[in-house]
């Protein structure tokens, strides 16, 4: 059943798909679904992300269900609507506490979900399950090691350079209100504040970046130079300035 699962969603657009036993972490009336399939999709530009991640979350609820057993789809952080039973569950649950736990990823300086393969550019939603599904290896600590990139080109100096670890999920990583205020002032996207730093330096997921570098995160901030190709446009990213356009 785990292994059909996993290929079918990964068939139908799913980037990385991970099994995570949230024995402990859930309580109250679903505590009995006990296992979560955490699905994430890479972002890309002008992507209807959120229609994808909900038809994954439906072929796996089918899936599992066919197989006789209970289910509670989560949407994504996105798709929160009010007045509804999961909205209940927002202040209780996190995918990112799921995927770290499915060995997705962990999360990293900037607060989000760094994956070895995808870096910070995915977009995640949960399954919850009484289905025995076997559990991933989870991420235990951060992998991002001496690299501040994040911390460094933040223009509002939100990021605090503090690790996540599962032993200490709960560190202050983000100023958040700082960070939310930036956003706020600044430009806009499809009618969202926006502005995404964090994400176009980190050197996670870039396939132009050494694979010793990556792994442990040393020696990133003293690189050259890194490009990644957005919007039409190539961007440079240096240690010692703000990201430019590459003449």
């Amino acid at each position: 059943m785990s292994v059909a699962l996993r290929d079918e969603l990964l068939g139908q657009g799913a980037a990385v798909v991970g099994y995570a036993v949230l024995t402990g972490y859930l309580g109250g009336e679903i505590a009995h679904l006990d296992r979560a399939v955490s699905i994430a999709i890479a972002r890309r530009l002008n992507e209807d992300t959120l229609g994808i991640l909900t038809r994954l979350q439906k072929r796996a609820v089918r899936h599992l269900k066919a197989q006789g057993h209970r289910t509670l789809a989560l949407p994504p952080d996105s798709d929160r609507k009010k007045d509804t039973f999961v909205s209940k569950l927002y202040s209780l649950f996190n995918h990112k506490m799921a995927a770290t736990s499915a060995g997705i990823g962990w999360v990293g300086k900037n607060g989000l979900l760094i994956s070895p393969e995808h870096g910070p550019r995915l977009t995640l939603a949960t399954v919850l399950t009484d289905a025995p599904l076997p559990a991933d290896a989870p991420f235990e600590t951060s992998r991002c090691g001496a690299c501040t990139l994040c911390r460094d080109h933040c223009p509002s100096r939100a990021i605090t350079g503090a690790e996540w670890s599962r032993r200490n999920p709960f560190v202050e990583l983000v100023r958040l209100g700082v960070c939310r205020g930036h956003k706020a002032a600044g430009r806009q996207i499809a009618g969202k504040p926006n502005c995404g730093l964090c994400i176009t330096v980190c050197p996670y997921g870039r396939p132009n970046i050494p694979r010793q570098l990556t792994e442990v995160g040393e020696g990133v901030a003293r690189r050259g130079g890194l490009h990644r190709r957005t919007e039409g446009s190539t961007v440079e990213v240096r240690s010692d300035r703000t990201p430019q356009p590459a003449r």
